[in-house]
């Protein structure tokens, strides 16, 4: 990770979703465990495209850029990955 810059989070997730909106809780709660991130929601309904390569998936759940997670989130996968990119706070 480039000194300053934190890792980005984004879910896409459509509105009613309870399995989204369970995810972003969970990744949320991540602060909690000293975790720094940005995190961005993207509604899949909001584009086309988006909605017919994410409709069967949501949440899908990328750190910066690549896909740790679909359906249902996985916390540990996403832990691991963010350890990875030195997300501790100090």
């Amino acid at each position: 990770m480039s000194a300053g810059r934190l890792p980005e989070i984004v879910v896409y997730s459509r509105p009613g979703c309870h399995l989204c909106e369970e995810a972003i809780a969970a990744i949320v709660s991540l602060h909690v465990e000293g975790y720094r991130f940005e995190l961005h929601e993207i509604d899949i309904e909001s584009d086309d495209l988006l909605l017919r390569r994410h409709l069967e998936r949501i949440p899908v759940v990328e750190l910066d850029g690549t896909v740790v997670s679909e359906l249902v989130l996985d916390r540990a996968g996403l832990r691991a990955r963010l350890d990875t990119v030195e997300t501790w706070s100090s």
